[in-house]
């Protein structure tokens, strides 16, 4: 090889040198398609765009400070711009679904106002299970485990499943037993429940099966999803 191809493959190589991708720029990508993928179904997974928002920046940063050693700007602004997206996107559909999904004639009650705090000195119905006592109330909850498998047509529910998952036993407020009207049945299982009913006050504590406390609350429920 000549003297001359020798120089001119040397300045080749000063002149257009490899450059790695940013790696926070990719990432960036790849948080708006997990974003995409669980935000839209579970607004905390819109916590993705978030992260995905702060890493394209951090991509395009570190692009601009050493762009002889990375590359990707455009990554980087596709990013951005994906999760930006996502972010309008899925914060328009949760708040659209938040603001209709209450049907006519009911009053959403959300279930921590049911509840007696974990330092409380006696687990005892709350003043605002006194106050909607025989209203017709809307609800979301989860079925615990213990209430059976299949399709059911009652069952406990409970706010979340955190302490019934490791074999715990939800206290007296934290519980609501269940019964669908009109044939309605549902299936067992992990996801969150959105019912519709009369809830009720029990006059004096009742027993169920499988559960070591007393349950204070039912709801007879015309709808549920």
């Amino acid at each position: 090889m000549s003297a001359d191809v020798q120089m001119s493959s040397a300045r080749e190589e000063v002149e257009f040198p490899y450059r790695a991708l940013s790696s926070a720029a990719i990432a960036s990508v790849v948080c708006a398609v997990l974003a995409a993928l669980f935000g839209f179904f579970f607004w905390p997974g819109l916590g993705f765009s978030l992260l995905g928002i702060i890493l394209g920046f951090l991509g395009y940063r570190q692009i601009k400070r050493f762009p002889q050693e990375f590359a990707g700007h455009a990554l980087a602004t596709t990013g951005v711009v994906l999760n930006l997206l996502v972010v309008v996107g899925g914060v328009s559909r949760h708040s659209y679904i938040y603001l209709t999904e209450v049907p006519d004639g009911y009053t959403r009650v959300h279930f921590w106002e049911l509840q007696q705090a974990s330092s409380a000195a006696q687990d005892k119905p709350s003043s605002k299970a006194f106050e909607i006592d025989g209203n017709a109330i809307f609800l979301k909850g989860y079925i615990h485990p213990s209430s059976g498998s299949g399709l059911l047509k009652r069952f406990i529910l409970v706010p979340d499943l955190g302490t019934c998952c490791f074999g715990g036993q939800p206290k007296s407020s934290d519980m609501i037993e269940i019964n669908l009207l009109n044939g309605q049945t549902t299936k067992a299982g992990l996801t969150k429940k959105k019912l519709a009913g009369t809830f009720m006050l029990n006059q004096g504590p009742q027993r169920v099966t499988d559960f070591d406390n007393n349950v204070f609350y039912r709801m007879k429920v015309d709808q549920i999803r």
